[in-house]
Formats: C-alpha cells, structure tokens, sequence
C-alpha cells in the first residue's frame, strides 16, 4: 500500500476513535460536575445548618451572660442578634433553595420551631429579669425543660445532617461510579488511537520529519564550525520544521554578517597597520629618492584599486611635476601649474564625480564629455602647501573593495609631514653643512663627500683630482678697508669657485681664506687647465665695497691628482704641499 493510501486510512481511523475519545470524555466530565455538585450543595447545606445551630447557642449564651452579669452589652446583642433571624419560612427557603429535599425541609422545619420555642422563653426570662424577678429569669434559662428543649432542637438539626448526608453521599456515589465508567471508556479509546497514532508515526515521521532534521542537523554542525558556505534547506510548509528552517536561513545570514564585518575589522585593522609601517618608514627617510621608493612600495597596497601620482610643488617655476606614480594613471598631466588644481586653489580636498556635484580640475584629461572619478588631495604642513597627491580609479579593477576616503585624506597628511620633516632636516643639514658666508659647502661636509668621492674612484679605477687655492695677501684687505671688505672679497672667489664647478656640491670653504674643490675623473692636465681658468678668473675681478675698488685679486693654487702624484688616502694633503709650494 501507498503511504499516502495508510496515512487516509490512519486519518479516519483515528478521527473516529478521537470522536468516540472526546464523547467519552465529555460523558465522564459531565459525570465528574454531578459529582461536584452534589458535594457544593452538601458543603451549602452544611454551612446553612451550621449556622443555624450557632445561632441558637448563640442567643442562648448571650441571655444566660445578661442574666448572670446584669451587663446591657449582652441585651444588645442579643437583641441585635434575634433581630438577624428571618422567619421559619426564610430561613427553610434558603435550604430548600440549596437543593434539599421534602423529608429534609420538614425535618429542619421541626428544629427550626423549637430554636423559636426557645427564643420564646428567652424573651420572657428577660422581661422577668427586668420586672426584678432574678428567679423566674434564671428558672426560664437554666432550667431542666430549658436544656430539654436545647437538646431537642439540636437533636433536630442533627437529625436533619444525618439525612443530608445519607442523601449526598449516595450521589456522589454515583456520579464517582459513572464518571469511572465512562473515564475507563475514554482511557480505552485513547490507549487505541495512540497505538494507531504510533503506528502512523513510524511512517509519517520517517518521512515528513525525520528526513528534514537529519538535514537540518547536518547544517547546524557546518554553521557551529563556521563554515558559513552551506546553503539552509528551503521547506514550504507552516509547522515547526519550517521555522526551524527559517530560524536556520537567518542565523547563516547573521553568521555572514558577522563574518563580513569581521572581514572588514580585520582589513580596517591591517590597513592602519599597513598605514603605520608606511609612516615609520617615511619618517626614516633621508633622501627625496627614499622617500618616493616608499610611497611607491606602500601605496598601491593601501589603495589596489586606485592608480596615483604624487606631486611637488616647485617654487621656483610656479610649477606642480610628478615626483613618482604607481599603477599607471592616464587622467592627469604629469606637470601643470597649481592653479590647474581645485585642490590646491582651496587648501582642500576636491573629488568632482563624488556624491556632490563638483567642477573637475583643468589638468585632468578625459575624453569629451566623460567625467572621472579623480581625487586630488593637497599636501600641506605648518599651513604651507608642499605637493599634491592624486588619485584615480583603475579600469580593471572595478571589483576590488574600494579604500575609505578617510584613509587617503590620513595618507596625505602623512605624506606632508613626511615631506616637510624631509625638507626641515635638508634645510638643517644645508644650514650645518655650508658656510654662511660664501654658500659653499663647509669643512665638514667636505668630510662626507670626499670619502664618497674617494670610494667610488677607486671603485671605478679613474683618476681623481683636487685643488687647493688661497688669496694672496688676504691680510691686507682686513688691515686696510676693513673686515667687511675681505668678507666681500671671499663671497666674489666663492661665487667664482661655484660657478667654474661642472658638479655640484664639490667646491668647498676649507678654512679662512682657503677654498678646495674635488674633480672626479679629470687627468693632471685637465686640472692643471681647470685651476689656471679658476686663477685668471679671480684675477680679472674687481671687487668694490662701499664705492671703493679693493684693487686686484690673486690666489696661488695648488694641484694633486690621485693616483698619479699621491694615494687617495694623502690626496687633500698633497694638494695642500703643492699650493704652499705655489705660495712660495
């Protein structure tokens, strides 16, 4: 048979055994309220019979302690209390409303006349007891026929709880046999139709339950490990497995929410990381060169899909020239004027095709009509602009994550403050480096360049050559026109000694009057040429100071050439002989 075929069967099988269950249980629940009523009403009756007994003993008490004590507080309640009890017809009404029989309304009726038999003499042993007859009072009270006549009427009302009892308790006898009855029916019924539910349940659950969990248990194992890449089964029916299902469709989406924002945590953290290392290293740079070798290796890594150029801004020219790029942009020239740039002009950032509608910068190049997504950055320090960094996106990368503007705004400005450390600490090597006075390099730095000089000739095998030179007769200017004058006359030889100087940074200051100047790979006669043109042109100067010429100038001049005349090691050295031998 078909499952489909035993599960329509199950069905009608089991609708008719839960009718027959229900109609069982309906019968015994019916059974179990008789039942129920029948102990309300004797629990009724029981509290109307209880209170009828202690109201008698109740007046009784208190027209015995009125007699005994004299007190009027006892008269009061006794007389409030009789004024409380309704007539016999009331007080059997209340009964008979409560369920009780004939017999058990009559018998009551009975006790009820006796209670106001009582009540009767009560009312006289009072009256007695006022009029001053204490005897007849206390006679009426505690007399043998007055306690004849209590003990008849609570033998009445016992009589009438005795019946009720009898009564009540074959009731409920019967509804607690009935309501057996027809629970063992139900219980029988119910017993049949689990048997007949767990025998579907082998087939049904196998395949409308069973199935779905094992899967769905499958992919909780794979989300609890993580792995987020499972896809939830899809089920379309309204019960318990589809919100499992559904509550499974939404945690692996929450897992992959998280897991992207972990993704995007651990990228953000590896980018200032990244844009740390690049700032230390910067920092560390001691040349332009070094400088541009790192912004090259860092900045495709901190923005891959973002081609770029730095440029700085060359004072001299008015000018903006690249400086170095990265990834190839094809947008912006490579030279332009800083007023080409939106950047520049304001001080600010300036991006044209962001989400606000901007002009694009005169040196961007694009085709008719086409706007590009650039960003210029201006590269400023201490309120001075020093460059301009730019950036626009690659064509071939449109699916690469795209870097926060933030983190290129922080570039830049690290980038400024590298550059202006750069030029703050070149300003300051200058300033220890040169002489003030001639703007030639100094003894010092003539220390550093002539042990580069010396190492690169010797590693290149060529000729290194060096020229020592003093004026003549230096004294004379300071003792005759004054210090100023010989400062105007070593400012003329230093201008002459930069001038004559094929590369530079190799002519020197090297103490008082003395100059010296290096000549990589030039022979002994090319330096013996070099300083004669040097000699006759300091000669041919003519040195004025205040609107007075300070007469001629000479120097004497003294020639070394390594490794023909000396070693590298003793090349200043022989240069020094050779201009004393010159002075003399």
């Amino acid at each position: 048979m078909r499952l489909a075929t035993i599960t329509n069967w199950a069905y009608g099988a089991t609708v008719f055994l839960t009718i027959v269950s229900g109609t069982s249980m309906l019968l015994a629940s019916n059974a179990q309220q008789h039942e129920r009523a029948a102990v309300d009403q004797r629990y009724q009756l029981d509290q109307l019979t209880s209170k009828f007994g202690s109201d008698i003993n109740a007046l009784t008490e208190q027209a015995r302690q009125y007699v005994n004590t004299a007190d009027p507080t006892y008269l009061l309640l006794y007389r409030r209390e009789a004024a409380s009890l309704r007539s016999v017809e009331d007080r059997v009404r209340h009964v008979r409303d409560a369920g009780a029989s004939l017999d058990e309304i009559n018998a009551l009726k009975q006790a009820v006349r006796w209670a106001d038999a009582l009540q009767d003499e009560q009312r006289a042993a009072i009256a007695a007891y006022k009029r001053g007859d204490e005897a007849t009072a206390r006679r009426l009270l505690f007399g043998a026929e007055y306690e004849r006549e209590l003990d008849r009427a609570k033998t009445m009302v016992e009589r009438f709880q005795y019946r009720l009892d009898q009564r009540v308790e074959a009731e409920v006898s019967a509804a607690t046999d009935m309501a057996r009855l027809w629970k063992t029916i139900s219980e029988v019924v119910l017993a049949a139709t689990g048997l007949l539910f767990l025998c579907v349940l082998f087939f049904v659950f196998k395949q409308r339950v069973l199935r779905p969990v094992v899967r769905l248990s499958d992919v909780v194992s794979r989300l609890a490990a993580q792995d987020y890449a499972v896809e939830a089964p899809s089920y379309g029916q309204i019960d318990e497995i589809g919100d499992m299902a559904q509550a499974i469709r939404v945690f692996r989406e929450n897992g992959l929410e998280r897991q992207r924002l972990e993704e995007e945590r651990n990228a953000d953290r590896a980018l200032r990381d990244l844009l740390s290392r690049m700032t230390q290293r910067m920092q560390s740079c001691d040349t332009l060169l070094d400088l541009k070798e790192v912004i090259q290796r860092f900045a495709p890594q901190i923005a891959p899909s973002l081609a770029g150029r730095l440029y700085l801004l060359d004072d001299s020219r008015n000018a903006v020239a690249e400086a170095c790029s990265w990834l190839g942009p094809v947008h912006s020239r490579r030279e332009f004027s800083p007023i080409a740039c939106w950047a520049l002009r304001r001080g600010l950032p300036h991006r044209p095709a962001g989400e606000a509608v901007d002009v694009p910068c005169d040196h961007l190049e694009a085709d008719e009509g086409a706007l590009v997504d650039s960003l210029c950055l201006p590269l400023t320090a201490q309120r001075e602009t020093l460059g301009l960094l730019y950036f626009e996106p690659l064509p071939d990368r449109t699916g690469q994550p795209a870097t926060s503007e933030i983190y290129l705004r922080m570039l830049a400005e690290n980038i400024g403050l590298a550059l202006a450390n750069l030029r703050l600490r070149d300003a300051l090597r200058e300033m220890a480096m040169a002489d003030p006075l001639t703007g030639l390099a100094n003894r010092r730095q003539l220390d550093d360049v002539l042990q580069v000089q010396l190492a690169e000739a010797d590693r290149l095998g060529k000729p290194i050559s060096c020229l020592m030179l003093d004026v003549d007769h230096f004294k004379r200017f300071n003792d005759v026109f004054g210090h100023d004058a010989g400062d105007a006359v070593l400012r003329a030889v230093g201008t002459v000694m930069k001038t004559l100087t094929r590369e530079h940074g190799l002519a020197f200051r090297f103490g008082g009057e003395e100059f010296l100047q290096l000549m990589p790979e030039l022979q002994p006669e090319q330096a013996a040429a070099r300083a004669e043109e040097i000699r006759a042109r300091i000669g041919a100067l003519r040195v004025v100071h205040d609107g007075e010429e300070l007469g001629p100038v000479t120097v004497s001049v003294g020639v070394a050439t390594a490794p023909e005349h000396c070693t590298l090691q003793r090349l200043v050295q022989t240069a020094d002989a050779a201009l004393l031998r010159a002075k003399t």
